[in-house]
């Protein structure tokens, strides 16, 4: 592991990486303690203020850049910013069940299977976490893949399983 290829990288990169590991960090402490304490209200304003850098700092990124500057990554900020304007706006009007189901979907869609694709080679989180074996990626992005979907389809599956064990 080195963390040069962050370091080294321009101002924007290394600041879209610090938000990017504090909204990883901070999102399962504001997503999982109970909703309406103090805690939970700062770690949220703090959480929201980090995607909203994660997601505006991805616009001056232009090194996956599919039509102009522009790549299917800048559409995922923009719904990443839409996203936190609702979740905010529903908390405020007492709608917590859309609320946290907004920012659940938010974090692990737009934090940690979006960030999973920070592994593909040649990408600077890759060349810095596996220098030597930048393949390694791959696997990485499919587990992450999958266990972010395990983690939002839980629910659906645990309803799923206990209709089937009651009528099973």
């Amino acid at each position: 592991m080195t963390l040069s290829p962050i370091l080294d990288a321009a101002p924007v990169i290394q600041a879209h990486v610090a938000a990017g590991l504090l909204a990883i960090l901070l999102g399962p402490v504001a997503l999982y303690m109970r909703p309406g304490t103090k805690t939970h209200k700062i770690t949220g304003y703090v959480w929201v203020s980090a995607m909203a850098a994660l997601a505006l700092s991805s616009f001056a990124i232009h090194s996956f850049a599919v039509i102009g500057p522009f790549s299917p990554l800048h559409g995922l900020a923009l719904v990443t910013l839409w996203s936190l304007w609702e979740g905010v706006r529903h908390a405020r009007a007492g709608r917590i069940a859309v609320h946290r189901r907004i920012y659940m979907n938010l974090y692990w869609f737009g934090v940690i299977i979006a960030g999973m694709f920070n592994f593909l080679p040649g990408r600077a989180i890759n060349r810095a976490l596996l220098p030597d074996t930048p393949d390694t990626g791959f696997v990485l992005i499919a587990l992450g893949v999958a266990i972010a979907l395990l983690m939002v389809l839980r629910p659906t599956l645990r309803k799923l399983w206990r209709t089937s064990a009651l009528h099973g």
